[in-house]
């Protein structure tokens, strides 16, 4: 297996075609319980402080390496939520 690290875009589109595989199988508990997770506010405050570095263009190796591993959470939690509104709105059709 390969050590290359995909681009948050690319990661979030491997998810959201695994996600897509089980359309439908998510129950309304599942669908409620991952629209329920968030950042807690220090993780926000902490995003917020890299992006502006990152505006900035002054953010350290380490920093570029942590604001990564936010956008790919981030990425994965919104192709995870998006089903889960559709998996809802699907039942209240």
């Amino acid at each position: 297996m390969s050590s290359h690290v995909l681009s948050p875009n690319l990661e979030a589109d491997i998810w959201a075609r695994l996600v897509r595989a089980h359309d439908g199988a998510l129950s309304s508990d599942l669908a409620k319980f991952l629209l329920s997770i968030d950042f807690a506010e220090e993780d926000e405050e902490r995003m917020q402080e890299l992006a502006d570095r990152s505006s900035a263009g002054t953010l350290t190796t380490q920093e570029r390496a942590e604001m990564d591993g936010y956008l790919h959470i981030a990425n994965f939690l919104a192709v995870l939520q998006s089903n889960a509104r559709v998996a809802l709105k699907s039942r209240n059709s």
